[in-house]
């Protein structure tokens, strides 16, 4: 069961609309559309609840640790709700995923991605599920850190929409069914 759903982002104006931020932004809409909002800050994080349809409590946290450090918040709240690795679902960033595509699975690597790596060692497991968002990828290696925190440009805009749309779709299944299964990663993939 799914006790926890987490969007990597950064804090502050500055990093809002950039390509790094795209699990807060699917946060943000998720919640809008499930009549919730981010008004509780705790766990160094902004945090939302809902119930799914067996009555059962659900938390969507946005991390404001800054990236890196993601794991500080999600290890905080996890312990204190006693929650575990598999009960939770991670939303943030590709490189290796071409714009707009969706990749949810049921565990894996960090795959370089440092907000990820941060919450594995948190919780000591890499058995959490994960929704990646493809963002493309810049030129050179080089580029990278400034391509992750540079905004999406306006050709891009529209399948971001979509992305975050059909994200949103699959996050309201996951949150209906209480879990995960091979249909919805179906869907969504």
């Amino acid at each position: 069961m799914i006790r926890l759903i987490v969007g990597l982002g950064n804090p502050g104006k500055k990093y809002e609309k950039t390509r790094h931020n795209v699990g807060w932004m699917v946060l943000d809409r998720l919640a809008e559309v499930l009549g919730t909002d981010f008004s509780k800050e705790k766990f160094k994080g902004k945090i939302a609840e809902l119930r799914n349809d067996d009555g059962k409590k659900i938390f969507l946290l946005k991390p404001i640790t800054y990236m890196n450090l993601s794991g500080e918040s999600v290890g905080e709240l996890a312990k204190f709700y006693k929650i575990k690795p598999e009960e939770t679902l991670v939303i943030y960033d590709d490189l290796d995923l071409p714009l707009g595509k969706l990749r949810l699975r049921l565990k894996g690597s960090s795959g370089g991605h440092k907000g990820v790596a941060s919450i594995e060692q948190c919780f000591g497991s890499q058995n959490f599920s994960r929704l990646r968002i493809g963002i493309g990828r810049p030129q050179t290696k080089e580029e990278v850190v400034n391509y992750v925190l540079s905004p999406f440009r306006e050709d891009e805009l529209e399948a971001l929409g979509k992305a975050i749309d059909k994200a949103v779709s699959c996050l309201k299944e996951v949150i209906k069914k209480g879990d995960i299964d091979n249909k919805i990663m179906s869907k969504c993939n």
